[in-house]
Formats: C-alpha cells, structure tokens, sequence
C-alpha cells in the first residue's frame, strides 16, 4: 500500500489576483468562467450572437442567458430578427442579439461584478 498525500482540505480559497487594464484583458479574463460572463464579454468585443452562434460559447439558452443579463445587471440588448439555413434545406427564424455602444459601460461593470464574485480581485 502506498502512502499519498491530500492536499490542506480545510484551506480557504485564496483570492487570485486580476489586473484588468483594458477592455481586452476582462473580456479574455472573463471567457474563462462561466456563460453568463462568457456572453457578455463576447458581445462586449463587438460580437453579435444568435442561439446557434451562442452554442460555440457553451450557451445553450441564450435567450435565457440575455433576459438574466437584462434583469440581474440592466443591460439592455439590440435584438434582431433574422433567418438562417437549418439541417433540412430549410429557413430557420432566430434573434440576434448585439450590445449596443450605450451599454458598453453598463456590460463592462457587469463583467467586472461577476469576476469579483469568482473570488478574483478585479482592478476596475
């Protein structure tokens, strides 16, 4: 029999240092966690989604994920309806959902909010 060793189980977690001097180091900092900051840091990069394109980031209910946005942070989104090609030949109706340039402020606090949540430390 051998003899293994455990990690200190009763540690508590040590808060990981985060420094978000620009736009393009939250968003990438944020695209490691989970899809509700994953979304909005991908629309914060300038990107649109719709719930196919949201499939990619691991969102699998993006309307879902934009309302919670809308009513846990006060986002407000551009919805656009649109029509893609599905597996059948045929034309599927899907909304794509952009952040316009007003809540671009709005979004980045957001994202900052949810790090901070994540036991990072997040310089603003």
């Amino acid at each position: 029999m051998t003899d293994t060793k455990k990690a200190n189980q009763t540690a508590s977690p040590k808060k990981t240092h985060v420094d978000h001097t620009s736009e393009e180091s939250l968003i990438k900092a944020a695209s490691a966690f989970s899809k509700q900051s994953r979304t909005p840091a991908h629309l914060l990069a300038g990107e649109s989604l719709n719930r196919f394109d949201a499939e990619r980031l691991g969102d699998h209910c993006l309307p879902t994920t934009i309302s919670s946005l809308t009513s846990r942070f006060g986002l407000l989104f551009q919805h656009e309806p649109e029509q893609v090609p599905n597996r059948f030949g045929g034309l599927t109706r899907v909304v794509r959902h952009s952040l316009p340039e007003s809540q671009r402020d709005n979004a980045r606090s957001a994202l900052v909010r949810m790090l901070d949540g994540k036991n990072l430390k997040v310089a603003a």
